[in-house]
């Protein structure tokens, strides 16, 4: 989680927006990316997006079973599914949704935890892991200037 919040940090610097995911298998880290939205004007360069994509071309397969992906907020629905898709093992994050609903951005009020139940997702879901320190993102960021051209 640690190298998701430092990737989080320099996407921030970098002008994008607080967040950061680390994929991890047998303990082996295999990506670490930060949200890339702006740069890429791609509204699905989500970093959990972002490190599926590397950790797929890394490991030359679209099935990740057994990896763990680590994410300083809670994943999106759009990036819940591509980690079901992608047969992660375990989602391990930070912040929650509401926290970045609470910061601005246009989050679907949608949990992990319902949609598990909802697709009968096998995935393991492991919330508010360094929650503090994820929260704290917000708020660089908003301290960042960037987020005034959010």
């Amino acid at each position: 989680m640690r190298q998701a919040i430092a990737a989080a940090v320099r996407g921030i610097e970098n002008g994008q927006t607080p967040f950061g995911a680390c994929i991890v298998s047998q303990d082996e880290v295999i990506a670490v990316a930060h949200n890339e939205v702006w740069g890429q004007t791609d509204p699905t360069a989500h970093a959990e997006v972002t490190a599926l994509r590397q950790a797929c071309k890394k490991l030359d397969t679209i099935d990740l079973s057994g990896c763990v992906i680590y994410s300083t907020c809670e994943p999106c629905p759009m990036c819940f599914a591509a980690c079901h898709w992608a047969k992660l093992a375990a989602i391990v994050f930070g912040a929650r949704i509401e926290d970045a609903r609470r910061a601005g951005f246009s989050e679907l009020a949608l949990s992990n935890s319902q949609m598990k139940q909802l697709g009968g997702s096998p995935l393991v879901i492991v919330p508010d892991f360094l929650r503090n320190e994820a929260v704290a993102l917000f708020q660089t960021w908003a301290g960042s200037g960037h987020a005034a051209a959010y």
